[in-house]
């Protein structure tokens, strides 16, 4: 006799959740790198032509894009449960 476990919908339920997560998760992180390439760059863009908006110079937006590639890469090398299995 060949027995076959029936997955229940609750488990069907939490696998379709957490591929949502994961999906989610490298969207993100796609996100968030594009947009700390995009503020470095805008950042030198300013700094290179001497623009000044209400006092936010290229310099600091060049430091804010690679503090959120910092905190994007520690994402990366860390994920949550749900990315890693």
């Amino acid at each position: 006799m060949f027995l076959m476990e029936i997955p229940s919908p609750i488990d069907t339920f939490r696998e379709f959740i957490a591929i949502q997560f994961h999906d989610l998760w490298h969207a993100l992180i796609f996100v968030g790198r594009s947009s700390a390439i995009i503020v470095v760059l805008v950042g030198v863009i300013m700094e290179g032509i001497g623009v000044k908006v209400n006092k936010i110079s290229g310099r600091h937006l060049i430091l804010g894009g690679i503090i959120l590639a910092i905190i994007i890469e520690f994402g990366i090398r860390f994920p949550p449960d749900f990315v890693m299995g």
